[in-house]
């Protein structure tokens, strides 16, 4: 296993790290659990499931500098179709491995299709729950989910990850899990970053630390982006049909120092993402208009937190954010982050927030399950599971129904909307 070596503080603690030292000849490709990318050319096919003609890419080398991955743009899908894809993969001197799957498209603008998506956050390698990954996937799978939003805190780079090739052996060893394996291959799914999947925790684009070594805040955007896939920008908008659509927010990125006095001027999401959420916002009529955030909006958090929009040092913006949000119809928020389950209604503004849990059971905590805010919480459950949710037409009225899973399914509390 890779040894980090730190200069002692004066206080005894651990000080910075000053090397990472590995056993004579090996690497990082040598750890437990590696799963390190290698020289070759990939193409993609893909064809509607019930088409017999694949249409299919040129063929690409993957990129050493960038983990040996490689991403392919997709144009003219039909919508709300089901789609067969199949990676082909040739190394340099002989033909590789083949991958299948399927993805799903969004329906037409016009469309009051039937859409039904998950959300999950928190997963930790440590903490997984079955020896091929996470009981969650499966669960999942079962839903027949139209995609899937993973609002960050993907991975955790904090204790090991000192050089950009450990952070990538994070990525790599969690994807080489049969449960992710089995469930992306056959999910349309979104990926949204926080703190642990960036760099460390709680952090930001000018935040010094001893703990992190050679591995810095900007090599931490650029993998993120090399790993999942992903456009220009980290923040973005997706429609789904005539009753849906979503917007994920980029909390990272742009952010003041969690430590700068509250005012005007500290911001999490930037002046211009905020620019853009609004305008989208307005721009859209969808019946339901959905904000899914890495972090909490609504809370309630703990008191000592100090890293989103429900804490006391995001308070300036955090209400103008509220407000708006209150100001639009039928607009709610999903959130990641927090290691529990809970359902909350803003006292002031009426905002409603989801927080979808953490994907394990071992990985839940950091709250009192006694601890239920009367003024805050219609629902909390310290545990793992995840968040589903359903857009569809009853009696002809749009609705949205939320739902919160264990890791096995169960449903633990549901809340329906209908659209105003």
């Amino acid at each position: 296993m890779v040894k980090l070596n730190y200069v002692a503080g004066q206080t005894g603690r651990r000080g910075r790290i000053k090397s990472v030292e590995y056993p004579e000849g090996l690497t990082v490709a040598d750890i437990s659990d590696a799963a390190p990318g290698t020289a070759g050319r990939v193409r993609a096919r893909y064809k509607p499931a019930d088409a017999d003609q694949w249409n299919e890419t040129e063929w690409a080398l993957v990129d050493p500098k960038r983990d040996f991955t490689h991403q392919f743009t997709l144009a003219k899908l039909k919508p709300n179709t089901k789609y067969d894809v199949r990676i082909d993969a040739l190394r340099i001197d002989e033909a590789g491995p083949s991958l299948e799957g399927s993805f799903k498209t969004a329906p037409a603008a016009d469309d009051p299709a039937r859409v039904v998506f998950t959300v999950s956050t928190g997963q930790a390698y440590k903490d997984t729950d079955r020896p091929d990954g996470y009981q969650i996937y499966p669960t999942m799978r079962k839903l027949d989910p139209s995609f899937f939003v993973h609002t960050g805190d993907i991975i955790y780079y904090d204790r090991l990850a000192k050089t950009p090739g450990l952070a990538r052996y994070h990525w790599q060893r969690t994807y080489s899990l049969a449960t992710n394996v089995d469930f992306h291959n056959n999910v349309t799914s979104y990926f949204i970053k926080d703190d642990h999947d960036t760099w460390t925790d709680d952090c930001w684009p000018t935040m010094n630390t001893k703990s992190m070594f050679e591995f810095t805040f900007k090599q931490g955007l650029g993998i993120f982006k090399e790993q999942v896939p992903m456009g220009d920008l980290t923040y973005r908008t997706r429609r789904w049909g005539k009753d849906l659509q979503i917007w994920m927010v980029e909390g990272r990125d742009y952010r003041s120092p969690n430590n700068m006095p509250d005012g005007p001027d500290k911001t999490i999401w930037g002046a211009e993402q905020i620019a853009w959420l609004k305008r989208t916002v307005k721009e859209s009529d969808a019946a339901f208009k959905v904000l899914i955030s890495p972090t909490p909006i609504v809370g309630p958090d703990r008191d000592n937190k100090r890293d989103n929009h429900s804490n006391k040092d995001f308070t300036v913006e955090g209400d103008k954010v509220r407000e708006f949000i209150a100001a639009q119809k039928n607009m709610v928020v999903v959130c990641g982050d927090r290691h529990w389950q809970y359902m909350s209604i803003h006292p002031q503004t009426g905002v409603r927030e989801y927080s979808c849990g953490p994907a394990s059971d071992k990985h839940a905590g950091g709250w009192k399950q006694s601890d239920y805010r009367e003024d805050y919480h219609r629902f909390l459950k310290v545990a793992g599971g995840f968040l589903s949710a359903t857009a569809e037409r009853q009696d002809g009225k749009p609705t949205l129904n939320f739902r919160y899973h264990s890791v096995d399914g169960d449903v633990r509390f549901e809340d329906r909307l209908e659209a105003e």
